[in-house]
């Protein structure tokens, strides 16, 4: 199963998703990301983060929806409130799509140390939100059932 997390600039909250996602990720399901509109690069922030929680980052990058054209995702979960409102490209096909919404880190106020603090809660988020993904019973859902465990686990 291809999981695509997708957010506005494809730098920080969808590039995190995709780490942790995989990071936990059993065989058969993989995740990537992209941003309606990238900003080319990762934030350094976002990459500190990972690493500190041991998550590998090696292939981590910024790229468009046009990256996946010709790999479509069975799920596409966008991260930010810009891109929950964007309709998905059309050749991403009859994937599910449900929003996960999750607070900009990059956008906070402060110290060193209440910066580093937003971002290692917003990853906690991913991490509560992609344990309760894996432990659905994936071979008892239908579609139908499936969104709806999606809906659920963006409220977590």
């Amino acid at each position: 199963m291809k999981v695509l997390f997708m957010c506005t600039a494809n730098s920080c909250r969808s590039i995190l998703s995709e780490a942790f996602f995989n990071h936990l990720a059993p065989d058969g399901f993989h995740a990537v990301s992209s941003g309606s509109f990238p900003k080319g690069q990762v934030l350094p922030r976002s990459l500190v983060t990972l690493e500190e929680a041991g998550i590998a980052t090696a292939g981590l990058s910024s790229k468009g929806n046009d990256a996946f054209e010709n790999s479509p995702p069975d799920i596409v979960i966008t991260v930010c409130g810009n891109a929950a409102g964007e309709p998905c490209p059309v050749y991403f096909g009859p994937a599910l799509k449900a929003h996960w919404g999750l607070e900009d880190p990059s956008a906070i106020q402060g110290d060193e140390t209440q910066i580093k603090a937003a971002f290692h809660a917003t990853l906690a988020i991913i991490e509560r939100r992609c344990r309760a993904f894996f432990a659905l019973p994936f071979a008892d859902l239908d579609a139908a059932h499936l969104q709806r465990e999606l809906d659920r686990i963006g409220n977590l």
